[in-house]
This record gives C-alpha cells, structure tokens and sequence, in this order.
C-alpha cells in the first residue's frame, strides 16, 4: 500500500517543524490521549516526557538524539550528563530521569506470585533491568524466605562511580526486618564489566561470615555489568 501525501510530509517534516505545526491527530500527547501510551514509539513517548523542544528542533528531534544509545544507554545517565545535552534543560533532564527511575521501580514491583531466586541465573534475570545500567555504584540485598522467595528488596548504599560503602550492621538490619533466612546480595559496576574486584570477595566473605554468626545465609553474591553478570557462589569464591 503507497503512502498517502499527507502521511510522507508528517514522516519527512518532523525534523523541521514544531510540533504544534503537526495536525492534532499526529501529535505524541494527542495520539497517547487517543490510544494509550502503549501506541507510541519510545520516541514519542520521549517526547511526551520533555514536553517542549527548542527554536531549531522539536521535542521529537530531541529525543531522538537522546535514544541514540537506546533506553538503557539512556538509563545509565547522570542528570548532569543529560542537562549537558543540546536542547536540554536541567528541569527536563530531571523529568527523563524520574520517569526512568519510575519505570525501573514498577518493574521491581512485579506482579502476581513472589519471585524465587534458586539459581544465579533467576537473580541476575530479576537485578539486571533494575540495576544494570545504573551511573553509580548501587550495593543491595534480596531478602529470602526459607523457599527462597523475595520478602524484601533493599538498597543498603550508594557509592560514587567507582566503589561503594557496605556495612554489615545496615545490611542485617534489613535482614532482620524482613524476618529473612536467606540473602542475595548484588551491586554493579558502573564500567560495565561485571569482573569482581578484590574488594568485592572481600566484602562478601565478611558478610558471609556476618551471616553464620546471624543464622542467615549468604547465598550469592550478584555483580552487575552492562548486561552481563558474574556470581560469586558459580566462581566459587562464596
């Protein structure tokens, strides 16, 4: 089927024209209004989320030139790396940041039964969308019941790009609030490469230790990279 003319110019104009010089019905915020959110690419989408663009592109073209990392190339900025961006202001960088951090978070909710973490390949299945591609060094644990379901997911620290700060006592406290038997602890590496450091098996050998001492074991240690993983407990360094 050929494109109409109508449908090449709206196509071929976006790079050029504002978007109030689309017709209503090709509007990202109208079409959302109209169809729901899951109709939009994630450009429009984008889009949707800055609101406004500049004299020389629309939001559009901003947001194209934001996604071309991809959403998790994007997810892995900084708000101070995003406001540096042509055509972005500190106060949208702050909306693509929250609505990601929004994004990340209802995802981490989950539905239906509690997830089981029985093997390091279901733990890094549920922590890499969440925390793969974070900016900064975010050090948590999982909470486990006796079947190894989730009770609890918490953040303990974040660090600066490079290391984090862990203490035994913040992460048993979580532990014991959750009234858990069992734990997954996981943080990423920034870098993207999931390679433990000697800090890391350090850390996780004091913790494990901690945890004989509490009665709640320690069942891996989770590193996070860049889409890939590495357990502590396959390399047998637990």
């Amino acid at each position: 089927m050929s494109e109409t003319p109508r449908a090449r110019e709206v196509e071929t104009g976006w790079g050029q024209r504002r978007l109030l010089d689309l017709p209503a019905e090709d509007r990202p915020r109208e079409r959302l209004v109209r169809h729901g959110a899951a109709a939009l690419s994630n450009r429009e989408l984008l889009a949707v989320v800055l609101g406004t663009g500049t004299r020389r592109a629309s939001a559009l073209d901003v947001a194209a030139s934001l996604l071309d990392s991809g959403l998790r190339g994007l997810a892995g900025r900084t708000v101070g790396e995003l406001a540096g961006e042509r055509g972005l202001g500190q106060a949208q960088a702050a909306r693509v940041a929250a609505t990601l951090e929004l994004g990340a978070r209802l995802a981490s909710e989950g539905r239906g039964p509690l997830p089981s973490f029985r093997t390091p390949g279901e733990s890094a299945r549920y922590l890499l969308p969440r925390y793969g591609a974070r900016p900064v060094e975010t050090f948590g644990i999982l909470a486990l019941d006796v079947r190894h379901r989730l009770k609890r997911e918490a953040i303990i620290s974040v660090g600066c790009l490079t290391s984090s700060l862990v203490h035994p006592r913040e992460v048993f406290q979580e532990a014991v609030v959750a009234r858990a038997a069992a734990l997954v602890l996981f943080h990423n590496h920034p870098s993207g490469d999931p390679e433990p450091s000697a800090e890391d098996i350090a850390l996780t050998r004091r913790l494990a230790a901690a945890g004989t001492l509490m009665g709640i074991e320690i069942l891996d240690h989770v590193v996070l990279g860049a889409g890939r993983f590495v357990s502590l407990k396959d390399r047998g360094l637990l």
